[in-house]
């Protein structure tokens, strides 16, 4: 019997990342109901046979390999699928190969009868949420990608290291593209209400350390891939983080890459920037008040990501 507060999600990709995701969600015992679709179905058998072990540890859940039409009634929908970054391979490179799979990915969904919420997270994912936009004919606000909310767990946990904080404390935002051309916030970051910027000096950080902290957080994925072949804890667990404050409704602040309407003096793009999350999806966008040169880093960010989709989406005649 579905009951009222029965609450359901599917994940599009059961790669490194898709699985890492709902191992997630596994452990914090959110969603009662969780399919798993992928274009390798015993894959999806294998992880649902695997994961259900977990609930006697974790909470009791429904896990199952699912296919499109089982979307029609699901909360969220959050989409991982796509080539993987290469080693070498700038995630920008990808958006040909991976706006094609999302084309035939996005009609089944919404031909289901689905009416939740998209979460993205297949990269280049400013892109790959804007196109979800385009093909699904969904609002704006029922849409979210992954955006900065990993560059920005990263540039916190960099920054706490250094200053000797937990990094939940640490009050700081990458903004623009998940990509090379993302930037730190810093001018508005805080400590403890405290700016960053003096919390740094008093730990001995320059403005020089204070960029190259911000240069490692935009090449740490790099780093992991060249080790281990691909990053997915991480992002796992934003995914997760984002899904939850979806579900339990929270208000909750979160960086993701959300569609502008004239914030930041631009829109018809989806960017990483903090909004408030909640049930109905993208609740608002903060607007961060920003310094004349984070503002020309915004707009650079911006005017790439907008070249790079209309070329992508202009090749496969969409």
């Amino acid at each position: 019997m579905t009951t009222k507060n029965h609450q359901k999600v599917i994940l599009v990709g059961d790669g490194a990342v898709g699985s890492a995701f709902a191992y997630s969600m596994v452990n914090q015992g959110l969603a009662e109901e969780f399919g798993i679709i992928d274009v390798v179905k015993e894959r999806t058998e294998g992880d649902a046979l695997d994961l259900e072990d977990a609930q006697v540890f974790t909470a009791p859940k429904n896990i199952y390999s699912a296919d499109y039409a089982d979307c029609k009634d699901a909360d969220v929908v959050v989409i991982t699928a796509g080539a993987a970054q290469k080693p070498g391979e700038t995630r920008l490179d990808l958006v040909n190969k991976n706006l094609k799979i999302f084309s035939t990915i996005i009609k089944p969904i919404v031909d289901s009868g689905f009416d939740g919420i998209f979460v993205i997270a297949a990269n280049p994912v400013d892109i790959l949420t804007y196109a979800t936009w385009k093909f699904s004919g969904f609002p704006k606000e029922k849409v979210i990608g992954s955006g900065t909310s990993l560059d920005t767990s990263r540039l916190r946990v960099a920054l706490a290291k250094k200053i000797g904080v937990d990094p939940r404390n640490v009050d700081a935002y990458i903004m623009g593209e998940h990509g090379d051309s993302e930037f730190a916030a810093y001018d508005e970051a805080t400590v403890g209400g405290k700016p960053l910027k003096t919390v740094a000096k008093e730990h001995g950080l320059s403005d020089d350390d204070l960029a190259q902290i911000e240069d490692q957080t935009r090449n740490k994925a790099y780093e992991i891939i060249n080790r281990k072949g691909a990053t997915y804890y991480g992002i796992a667990t934003c995914l997760m983080r984002i899904t939850k404050a979806i579900l339990r409704d929270e208000n909750a602040v979160l960086p993701v890459g959300a569609a502008l309407d004239g914030q930041y003096g631009l829109d018809d793009i989806f960017i990483g920037t903090p909004a408030v999350i909640n049930a109905n999806g993208l609740a608002s966008v903060i607007e961060v008040p920003l310094s004349a040169k984070e503002k020309d880093a915004m707009a650079k960010s911006a005017e790439t990501l907008k070249k790079v989709t209309k070329d992508g989406l202009a090749a496969l005649n969409l």
